[in-house]
């Protein structure tokens, strides 16, 4: 897997590790008093995690940094997004139009809190809590995009096995109907007797913007992709076509999701 790095969390790590080197301070000594393990000091240092208050105020007071450690906070916090994320966030905010598919997961603005900290809670490398509890209020934050003006038009296709998740729970398919009685929401399934090939080939996004530009957007474990080329977007749009001309339609949709509601 490849490792997406943060330049925030980069040059914060750095100077951790230049204070820490040269106040003579180990990684054991620095973990003990921050209560983390060296290997995560080590994480934090590289930039594969982000550096957190704690230890930035702690290594700020045993490295004598008079408060250039502890001014890092302000700034590697303010990244709400894992790095590869971030431009796709920054075109949902100025989409006009979202189309999206997943086969396994609820999409990210259809997400009910539960939901989401239990899935970010699960990420591999695991996360420190303030940088759960970040990413938690960021994707709550994105279902904005279902009450601002003016309205923006969503179209959401979940197929079965994402609402089969371990991670769903009574709450999550009644607030996809209550999003679904919105005039600009449309939520959609895809069982699993109607699943074909297309369905199986991973989650997709297409956004069109104010400027009628769209793109395509798709992820994996350890890549993704966000594009304007018109021959990936016209792949993807019909692929995602197909998807819906096979999946139950809204109202359908939604007596299958009552009926898994019951049922939870």
């Amino acid at each position: 897997m490849s490792v997406q790095y943060n330049p925030t969390w980069r040059y914060s790590g750095n100077q951790l590790k230049r204070w820490r080197m040269k106040s003579n301070v180990t990684r054991e000594e620095l973990g003990v008093a921050a209560n983390y393990a060296p290997d995560t000091i080590k994480a934090m240092e590289q930039g594969v995690r982000m550096p957190t208050a704690r230890v930035l105020d702690v290594a700020d007071e045993l490295c004598g940094a008079e408060g250039l450690l502890s001014a890092a906070k302000e700034y590697v916090r303010g990244e709400k997004f894992p790095a590869r994320a971030q431009d796709f966030m920054e075109y949902e905010r100025q989409a006009i139009n979202v189309w999206w598919y997943e086969p396994l997961l609820i999409p990210g603005p259809l997400q009910t809190e539960t939901y989401a900290r239990r899935l970010i809670g699960n990420h591999v490398p695991p996360l420190d809590e303030d940088v759960i509890e970040e990413r938690v209020v960021a994707r709550l934050e994105r279902q904005e995009i279902h009450f601002r003006r003016p309205l923006v038009s969503c179209s959401y296709v979940l197929y079965e096995a994402s609402l089969n998740s371990p991670y769903v729970d009574k709450e999550q398919p009644l607030q996809l109907l209550e999003f679904g009685k919105k005039n600009n929401v449309s939520v959609q399934v895809l069982p699993f007797s109607r699943a074909m090939a297309a369905a199986l080939h991973g989650a997709m996004v297409l956004l069109e913007t104010s400027d009628h530009e769209r793109l395509a957007y798709t992820e994996a474990p350890s890549t993704s992709q966000l594009t304007a080329d018109p021959q990936v977007v016209s792949v993807q749009t019909e692929r995602l076509s197909m998807i819906r001309g096979m999946a139950l339609d809204p109202d359908e949709s939604t007596r299958f999701i009552e009926r898994m509601a019951e049922d939870l």
